[in-house]
């Protein structure tokens, strides 16, 4: 397993990427479960399988096509993940955030993630759209960073602060358009786990007391070495279950549930994205 890459390996990708396509976005976007229809509708586009580029993961999770998709949505040029890489499908922290770095030095300046989420706050409910404000990052307290290992300086500092990872301008304008546009907003922690199981409830019950609004298995790690790059991020969770945090309950989650409730939340996040992005510029 390749454990850290170097500025060569990047640049590598990116000229692949260059190879194919005349379109130098400033704006990148990374969807999660149940999301890629999102990308659809891009125009203008160049699709590329992951597979076919140097150092590019293989996505193995149901609901994530693995494609690149560079084009224009809402008249502005992104680069679009139509699905990402967790670290439970068996790849480290470096390989699942390698295409952050590349999106970087593509000329990529605010970087889009979005997330099925669960909801851990009890006034969320499926299909609200969730700001983060703020994460929890269990994975890196107990040492699993995407930052770990040689600091490539070309990218940031060894330390960087984690206060404002997520850019405040970005976050008060999603909030304010989202409400203008009638949709369900909110805002809140996201904590990350690593999964792949979906949480126990007394460990629902545990995070909802530490101030967790929403739990998932990404997210936190692609938005840590975007800030690290410099670059400005905004973060939205799509609430796709409710977490249970009762033991007697009848109730499971599961991946086919997240999906089907990716089928509500899409036009949702669609519309707040199509809205977003050419104020993005």
């Amino acid at each position: 397993m390749t454990e850290h890459f170097t500025l060569r390996d990047y640049d590598e990708t990116v000229a692949a990427i260059r190879s194919r396509t005349s379109h130098t976005p400033t704006i990148g976007l990374i969807l999660g479960s149940g999301l890629n229809d999102l990308a659809d509708t891009a125009e203008d586009t160049a699709i590329i399988p992951y597979a076919e580029l140097p150092h590019f993961p293989a996505t193995t999770v149901a609901g994530h096509a693995g494609r690149l998709v560079i084009g224009r949505l809402a008249g502005v040029v992104v680069c679009i993940m139509q699905g990402r890489f967790h670290s439970y499908e068996g790849y480290s922290l470096q390989q699942t955030t390698f295409p952050v770095r590349v999106m970087q030095r593509l000329g990529v300046r605010t970087l889009v993630l979005t997330n099925a989420a669960g909801g851990v706050h009890p006034d969320l409910a499926v299909g609200d759209l969730m700001v983060i404000e703020d994460h929890i990052n269990l994975p890196g307290m107990a040492g699993n960073n995407p930052l770990r290992g040689p600091n490539l300086d070309e990218f940031g500092p060894r330390f960087p602060a984690a206060n404002r990872v997520y850019t405040r301008r970005l976050r008060d304008l999603a909030l304010q358009r989202g409400v203008a546009l009638g949709l369900p907003m909110r805002r809140g922690v996201y904590c990350m786990l690593a999964g792949p199981n979906f949480e126990s409830p007394a460990e629902i019950r545990m995070l909802r007391g530490w101030g967790a609004d929403a739990v998932g298995m990404s997210t936190v790690p692609e938005a840590l070495v975007a800030h690290h790059a410099g670059m400005d991020v905004l973060a939205v969770s799509t609430i796709t279950n409710v977490c249970i945090d009762a033991l007697e309950s009848q109730d499971e989650p599961s991946h086919e549930e997240v999906n089907a409730a990716g089928k509500l939340i899409v036009p949702r996040l669609r519309a707040l994205l199509l809205d977003l992005l050419p104020r993005l510029v």
